[in-house]
């Protein structure tokens, strides 16, 4: 085994010639630590022990006589080709998407709601756009993808993508607008039919920020200007004690 090197090789043809089991024992057992200290990296792994001795007897060629603490390897395990992997073979037109879209596509069909299947095709084609840019660097256009998913759903969710090939595809899942519909109601219980929808009208900040601004405007602009308006009135007083003064010998 070459990830050993040849001393490992060397000294394990040596405790085969040994006669003595007591002593090809022990320098087995020191042979293990040796080349446990070769590979540092594969202490961490599983069975690790068990994995040195079986080398060691595949160095030795089946031929080491020891008593170790796990049973030798037979030879006709030695070089066994693997079994094959079942891999999923399942027809994919388009590799790039993967299983799941057609997992999707079929959930997709069989929901009933109208604004759910669109909610949903709407997402299952932003996240075809996601995958095609993920593994091709060309950005597709819409009538690329929207036919692609016409494949995919071999016509079932005609309805639905013409619209998005119309008007785009709507912004909020099929999730979202679930919640979105149930905080609707709720606004509906809570405010009873004062609003006509139920939607609570938002204040409009920015009006509020100009009439702020407004009326600190038209206060500052009422108040007198102090700065300036103390410096004349200093100046006046000083003019009028300067002429209030007499000049001496008059």
């Amino acid at each position: 085994m070459k990830e050993y090197g040849s001393n490992v090789q060397k000294l394990a043809d040596h405790i085969v010639k040994m006669e003595d089991k007591a002593k090809r024992n022990l320098y087995a057992h020191i042979l293990v630590e040796l080349m446990r200290q070769i590979h540092p990296n594969m202490r961490d792994n599983q069975d690790y022990t068990n994995k040195l001795w079986d080398d060691l007897y595949i160095i030795s060629g089946f031929e080491l006589d020891v008593d170790s603490p796990f049973p030798p390897p037979s030879p006709e395990a030695l070089g066994k080709k693997p079994l094959t992997v079942g891999y999923n073979q399942q027809n994919l037109m388009y590799r790039h998407y993967g299983r799941n879209i057609d997992l999707l596509l079929e959930k997709a069909i069989n929901t009933e709601n109208k604004e759910d299947k669109l909610a949903f095709v709407s997402y299952i084609f932003r996240l075809m756009r996601s995958f095609f840019n993920t593994w091709n660097k060309d950005n597709p256009e819409d009538n690329v993808l929207l036919g692609q998913l016409e494949q995919l759903s071999k016509g079932q969710l005609q309805e639905e993508i013409d619209y998005i090939r119309a008007n785009g595809p709507i912004e909020a899942a099929p999730k979202d607008r679930n919640n979105s519909s149930q905080e609707r109601n709720r606004g509906n219980s809570h405010q009873g039919g004062g609003n006509g929808g139920g939607f609570k009208a938002q204040p409009n900040h920015n009006s509020e920020r100009q009439g702020g601004n407004n009326n600190q405007g038209n206060s500052n602009r009422n108040r007198p200007n102090n700065k300036f308006a103390g410096r004349n009135n200093n100046g006046n007083n000083n003019n009028n004690n300067r002429n209030n003064r007499k000049k001496p010998g008059i």
